[in-house]
């Protein structure tokens, strides 16, 4: 369920695929709180609240006037999310602004969000990104959404267990350079840490300040020991990263679990961190379950 970049030609042509699905979609999708597939109880608080969870959804935040974005709002939105830190997620003029605090690394100084989706063995999102225009660069960290797999193997536990990985980008400054590049964890990772496969977008110069840059993310579960399932990111139109891989080895962890909402500075050195407060933007959120 891959688009062939080489040859123009497709199994099932991804871009295709996404029109279609948004077609489909605008006949049932009026507003960011429609296309629930299954309720889930879970504890809130001292009380059981109803969340939903979903397998295909659409957030924007066209409808919220500037203030901050609370974890109800988020609930209402994405589903059931954890992890939602209601004191760095604000709306801005019609997008979700994230702060990235000064001198802190991790979830210490960013938002560190886990959505709960229905397991799927395919997957689609999209995603709008802009950096504040006085955002400093630091030397970079983990931006945007992405999709936990299995047991979403992710900050330095690589997935050669077989039971899990991960799909996420980041951006990183070489100090000549300040670029997104691709950061997966999977069965066959050749570092502990999450492989950039050597890609970046631009592959050349850099990503500015102020723009707006459109994420595109795929990510399809193997089967068995097989490398039959796929990753693939696309930036701008510009395809990052497609390829064929083996993301577990066991069948009962293949299926993707969790959509993420992943913005922080790091790392974990130091020379990761930045002296003052920064601000990412999101706009234009969609996933899609391809596959059960």
């Amino acid at each position: 369920m891959k688009y062939n970049w080489k040859i123009g030609m497709s199994k099932t042509p991804r871009f295709a695929l996404l029109k279609i699905s948004m077609m489909l979609m605008a006949f049932t999708v009026f507003s960011c709180k429609e296309d629930v597939v299954e309720p889930q109880v879970v504890a809130d608080g001292d009380a059981a609240t109803p969340r939903a969870i979903y397998s295909s959804r659409t957030v924007n935040w066209n409808n919220y006037g500037n203030g901050t974005y609370a974890s109800g709002s988020a609930a209402a939105d994405f589903g059931n999310v954890g992890g939602w830190n209601d004191s760095r997620a604000y709306i801005s003029s019609g997008s979700c602004r994230i702060t990235l605090l000064k001198n802190a690394l991790s979830g210490a100084g960013g938002v560190i969000a886990n959505v709960d989706v229905s397991d799927g063995s395919a997957y689609e999102l999209d995603f709008d990104v802009r950096y504040h225009s006085q955002f400093d660069w630091s030397r970079g960290g983990k931006v945007g959404f992405g999709f936990g797999i299995g047991d979403g193997n992710a900050g330095g536990d690589p997935g050669w267990d077989g039971n899990g990985g991960s799909l996420r980008i980041m951006w990183y400054n070489t100090g000549s350079r300040v670029f997104f590049q691709p950061y997966v964890y999977y069965r066959d990772q050749p570092g502990q840490f999450g492989d950039t496969f050597g890609r970046s977008y631009p592959s050349s110069g850099s990503i500015n300040k102020g723009q707006w840059y459109k994420v595109h993310m795929y990510a399809k579960s193997n089967t068995g020991s097989s490398t039959n399932g796929h990753v693939q990111i696309v930036i701008n139109g510009t395809v990052v990263l497609d390829q064929d891989i083996r993301w577990t080895t066991n069948d009962g962890k293949r299926l993707i679990r969790n959509l993420w909402f992943h913005t922080f500075r790091g790392g974990s050195q130091d020379y990761w961190k930045s002296s003052i407060d920064s601000y990412i933007y999101y706009d234009n959120l969609w996933f899609n379950r391809i596959s059960s």
